[in-house]
């Protein structure tokens, strides 16, 4: 399995907007092979923003970045500059690679 996670910082007060692009906008990615799952997470309040992570779980790297690639991914991303001042900056991107699994 291969993970991305993205993590935001949102503004204080923004929550619920952030919360509101990501639930109700279509990722595409359903239909994209090697995908396995997408998660996102609501983490702790921290002075300024609260934290939030995107976890997507691929088959592989080679999945992943075919969809990087994609017109999924485009479409999925189309607007995503449009709401800038929810964010204290840019996600930060970290990937991952399964060394053990249990289930």
């Amino acid at each position: 399995m291969y993970l991305t996670m993205n993590r935001f910082k949102v503004a204080l007060g923004k929550e619920a907007e952030f919360e509101d692009v990501w639930t109700k906008r279509d990722s595409h990615l359903k239909e994209v092979p090697g995908f396995r799952s997408f998660h996102l997470l609501k983490g702790p309040e921290k002075g300024d923003h609260r934290l939030y992570a995107s976890h997507t779980a691929w088959e592989s790297e080679e999945h992943f970045i075919a969809w990087t690639k994609s017109e999924a991914f485009r479409a999925a991303h189309a607007g995503a500059g449009g709401s800038k001042e929810m964010y204290l900056g840019p996600p930060e991107l970290e990937i991952f690679e399964t060394v053990q699994e249990l289930s």
